[in-house]
């Protein structure tokens, strides 16, 4: 991979590839996968290879394909595949010469182009160029270009282009058999419909050709097989002659509409999509790229302003890699019933769903950067309630105990019961996430609370938010145990986000979470009780309020230890063995600690697998118990001392939190270090980390790293705070922010604070002084400079 080969307008603005490997095909497929929120496609190349992984993934179209499998999105029709015969024998770059080989995904277009010139094993000598993109301005469209000039030889080129919908996941087919049809020697069609969950797909696509720069429409082999349809191509080119082939194709669902009903029209969605491709044909490749380019500079790159002056280019890059990301994964406007999975839609990893990823690191950088779609994506999990009640009555409790991996929002919990084998036993290891791993109840509470917070919607917290802070402490009031001995309220037998250590009692992230949540609805619930008794009355929980403070004051929230103020992360993990983790520490490849232990071995040693303790400070300090002296910033200095060590990072949301704590903490050499590292979660060296698709938590937490972290961004309860430290290798940061629906661009120096308010007025609180800007604000971000202009409010 190659991140330095951007120039001009396009310096670090590129993500490259410039070798080819058969067996190292993955890295590029999911890094450089292109995507719109509505579909997200895996960048396969154009001719087929052993070891690739083809994907199409339409959001919300979740299937499950047997009955003992869990939902998953479906992977979709294959739409890019050509299999292209140089004179009769199957191209493929294992065979023959390859020079000035070059794959590239444009995060600044959002194209993807691979280019290379290709000697055959005859002698011959061939240019290929291919030029694709998912638009951002028709959320339908994918389109594709190829171009072959002969170099040396009159060459005999043909090629098979249609749709192909015999994919699977793994082995499992979703889809139905469906019709296809071929139209004027040019348009394709497919239908497919998912076999459980009755979602219609319609395939089309449409080619246009030019030989020698002029339109030309030979005549085309037609042929249909089962579950697919295609086209074969033949032409006979001379030296110098170029052939340009355009295939452009649509894809629309029964899902379509973004109120969680299908379309009961099939006959209304096929004409509609075929008069759209016709629309799209006349425009062609370039016209509708620049569209394309065009949405990308509104709506994405004009719009979050992401500069960083680096001693090393990459760091821009990845800011710019993040954001990239982040779009392609948004789901479309007013689609309210669709989330963000794991991997997004770059590959099967985790089946498409939404785990606690989505609050606590993807959701922050909507909530700041783009409220619209954080509205949507809570809403999604309001959606999920139907199906958080109904896990909580399966389990025994009241309320709402939303699924540790949500497909689907009426689906309830998806999370597989079985996983990777045992390495001592040989066995299938017991998945207990989904049964025993509870807090992200309490995360998405705390969403609701970051959110209404930083926008000040109130609409949405009548609508939405309330119900769901109120339905998660019902949930938590329910579960919890009453230990007689101690007289306190416990959580016992739980899974915290630190996964090595499972069947655990009072985990400090569990609990303190839990009583955020208790806290958080009796604060909600008694602001309701005085300014809207109606709305209050609504919610019906006047007596469920006693019950919330009574529970939450006779909870149990471990103390700091009083000989070096660390929380215990549960209630053995201090007592359990230590072992030397150097080894797994160094490692380049994660979860190595399993080739020495089973996940029986890891649960009693003191090892961690990612954040857990260090983030419950760095949560819960953005609330209304930033003040509790069990959250104090000794006590946060000392919990990143004693944990840091013992965390492997074996996953990837983790090294984006510690980087933000080690950069609170003033190590900002440490705090660079860690993000970096989670940059290199997909961009770095290893080439099949990304297998599986790219690391969504981890992109969003390149985001948080640098804004929450060096630029020092943080809700503190009622108020925007902005105590930037940049580490020594940048000289400037900057970008823009949305703080109660003004935005404010932050430009930040290591001599000063630039902030400029659009279009309104913002507090905030910097250095220990409150500011209120309506116009750019200077603070010199020293403690004995003065104000060069603003004055501040205290």
């Amino acid at each position: 991979m190659d991140y330095s080969i951007g120039t001009g307008e396009f310096k670090d603005w590129i993500v490259a590839e410039t070798a080819f490997s058969a067996e190292k095909l993955g890295k590029s497929e999911a890094v450089m996968m292109l995507g719109n929120g509505y579909m997200g496609l895996r960048s396969a190349t154009e001719e087929s290879y052993g070891q690739e992984t083809r994907n199409l993934f339409i959001n919300g179209t979740f299937n499950k394909s047997q009955e003992n499998e869990v939902t998953e999105l479906p992977n979709a029709a294959d739409i890019t595949r050509l299999d292209i015969r140089i004179d009769g024998e199957r191209f493929s770059l294992e065979f023959g010469k390859i020079s000035d080989y070059i794959k590239q995904l444009n995060l600044k277009t959002a194209q993807l182009t691979r280019s290379f010139i290709w000697e055959s094993p005859k002698g011959k000598k061939l240019r290929f160029h291919f030029n694709r993109f998912v638009s951002l301005d028709n959320l339908h469209l994918i389109a594709m270009k190829m171009e072959v000039e002969s170099l040396s030889h009159p060459v005999a080129i043909s090629f098979d282009s249609g749709i192909n919908g015999r994919m699977t996941n793994s082995g499992s087919q979703h889809f139905l058999e469906g019709e296809r049809r071929i139209l004027d020697d040019r348009l394709v069609q497919l239908t497919q419909k998912t076999n459980e969950s009755g979602v219609e797909m319609v395939f089309n696509a449409v080619h246009n050709i030019r030989l020698n720069g002029e339109n030309v429409m030979p005549a085309a082999d037609k042929d249909m097989a089962r579950r697919k349809v295609w086209m074969t191509y033949d032409f006979q080119l001379e030296p110098k002659e170029k052939l340009e082939v355009e295939k452009l194709a649509t894809v629309h669902t029964s899902r379509d509409s973004g109120d969680g009903q299908r379309s009961k029209n099939s006959a209304q969605l096929l004409q509609k999509s075929l008069d759209e491709l016709q629309h799209h044909a006349e425009k062609g490749y370039d016209a509708l790229f620049q569209k394309h380019c065009q949405a990308w500079q509104e709506k994405v790159w004009g719009n979050y302003d992401f500069e960083v002056e680096s001693d090393h280019p990459f760091d821009q890059l990845a800011l710019r890699f993040s954001l990239y990301h982040l779009t392609a994964m948004q789901p479309p406007p007013a689609h309210e019933y669709l989330g963000i999975g794991a991997k997004a839609m770059s590959g099967e990893g985790y089946k498409g769903h939404t785990f606690w990823d989505l609050e606590i690191f993807i959701l922050p950088f909507f909530i700041y950067s783009n409220p619209a779609a954080a509205k949507s994506l809570l809403t999604y999990r309001y959606h999920g309630l139907a199906g958080a009640r109904r896990k909580a009555v399966e389990n025994g409790y009241a309320g709402a105990m939303f699924p540790w991996e949500m497909a689907w929002p009426e689906d309830g919990e998806t999370t597989p019961l079985w996983g990777d084998i045992d390495i001592v036993t040989g066995e299938q290891s017991k998945i207990w996430s989904g049964i025993i791993e509870q807090h992200i109840s309490a995360d998405i509470a705390f969403a609701v609370y970051q959110y209404e917070k930083v926008t000040g919607d109130s609409g949405f917290m009548e609508r939405y938010g309330y119900e769901m802070v109120f339905e998660t402490a019902k949930f938590w009031s329910s579960r919890l145990e009453w230990n007689e001995d101690r007289e306190v309220y416990e959580i016992r037998n739980v899974l915290g986000p630190d996964e090595y250590k499972e069947h655990v009692d009072n985990n400090a992230f569990t609990n303190y979470m839990a009583y955020f949540n208790l806290k958080l609805a009796e604060r909600y619930a008694e602001q309701l009780s005085s300014e809207n008794p109606k709305l209050f009355q609504k919610f019906g929980v006047g007596d469920a309020r006693l019950d919330w403070k009574e529970k939450a004051e006779s909870l149990y929230l471990p103390n700091p230890r009083p000989i070096d103020s660390v929380i215990p992360q549960d209630d053995t993990y201090l007592q359990l063995p230590e072992i030397d983790l150097s080894t797994y520490k160094k490692q380049t490849k994660v979860r190595t600690i399993y080739r020495d232990y089973n996940a029986e071995q890891i649960n009693k040693i003191q090892v961690t697998k990612q954040a857990d303790t260090v983030l419950l400070f760095y949560l819960l300090e953005q609330t209304f118990l930033c003040g509790d002296a069990r959250l104090s910033n000794t006590a946060k200095r000392e919990n990143y001392r004693y944990y840091e060590p013992r965390t492997l990072h074996d996953s990837s949301l983790s090294l984006a939190v510690h980087a933000v704590v080690a950069n609170d903490l003033g190590q900002t050499d440490m705090a660079y270090s860690l993000f970096r590292q989670a940059c290199e979660i997909d961009l770095g060296p290893q080439m099949h980390t990304s297998d599986e698709g790219i690391h969504a938590a981890a992109i969003g937490g390149i985001w948080t790293a640098a804004v929450f972290g060096f630029g020092g961004v943080r809700l503190s309860d009622e108020l925007l705070r902005i105590n930037p430290r940049l580490p020594k290798q940048w000289r400037r940061m900057k970008f823009t922010l949305y703080w109660k629906g003004v935005a404010l661009t932050i430009e930040i120096t290591h001599q000063s604070l630039k902030a400029t308010p659009h279009s309104g007025e913002v507090v905030f609180e910097t250095g220990g002084k409150i500011y209120k800007a309506d116009k750019l604000i200077e603070v010199p971000l020293t403690s004995e400079a003065q104000i060069h202009s603003g004055q501040p409010l205290q």
